[in-house]
């Protein structure tokens, strides 16, 4: 009896976590492509094959699904980001690629809302922290072992360099989602670029 209690929780388990994933699925999907305030529960609930009541159940609150899905999907598009530079060899392309790869990417917007979220809601906060604590520490990580496969100085710490990079790209977010067609790309770009800047100078 012990043995099939046992095989039941991790049946319970696993069927929890799969229903999770889909709820969390869905309401990126929805959230991308109406925003946070034209999704109800039953429409997550919906597109995942659920109830509201797991929604809840789950995450807590709709606006709780929003910020975990914000955070998942800026965390991905980061390592698209670190993966984009990895392909080029001159400081000014790495710059570049890296700029134009996070401007790219829609989960950009959705994290910066995900933060203005959190200001107003301090329950959110600590999975946001977590989220930039990531997002910094892998940039680090990343642009120290570019430079020094490729040879470059730096002219800060790779650690600032990575919090600037984030911070400016995620202003720009919100700059471009208030702006709309207003919005100056190149301007932006130069702005993301100049927080990557490195010397000419390569290590003897």
């Amino acid at each position: 009896m012990a043995v099939a209690v046992r095989h039941a929780a991790r049946a319970t388990r696993s069927s929890g976590r799969r229903t999770r994933s889909a709820l969390l699925d869905a309401a990126a999907r929805l959230f991308a492509a109406r925003g946070l305030a034209d999704v109800s529960l039953t429409d997550i609930a919906a597109a995942a094959d659920a109830f509201p009541s797991q929604v809840t159940y789950y995450f807590g609150s709709k606006e709780a699904l929003f910020v975990e899905a914000a955070c998942r999907d800026v965390l991905h598009a980061a390592a698209e980001v670190e993966q984009a530079g990895r392909r080029t060899r001159s400081k000014d392309a790495y710059a570049r690629r890296l700029t134009t790869t996070a401007l790219a990417s829609p989960a950009l917007a959705a994290f910066a809302e995900a933060l203005l979220l959190a200001r107003r809601r301090p329950e959110l906060r600590p999975l946001i922290a977590r989220t930039l604590d990531r997002l910094h520490t892998e940039g680090a990580r990343a642009v120290a072992e570019r430079c020094q496969a490729q040879g470059w100085r730096l002219s800060a710490p790779p650690a600032a360099v990575a919090r600037s990079f984030w911070a400016t790209v995620l202003g720009i977010a919100l700059e471009s989602g208030g702006a709309g067609d207003a919005f100056d790309l190149a301007a932006a770009q130069a702005a993301v670029l100049a927080t990557l800047s490195t010397t000419t100078a390569r290590r003897p």
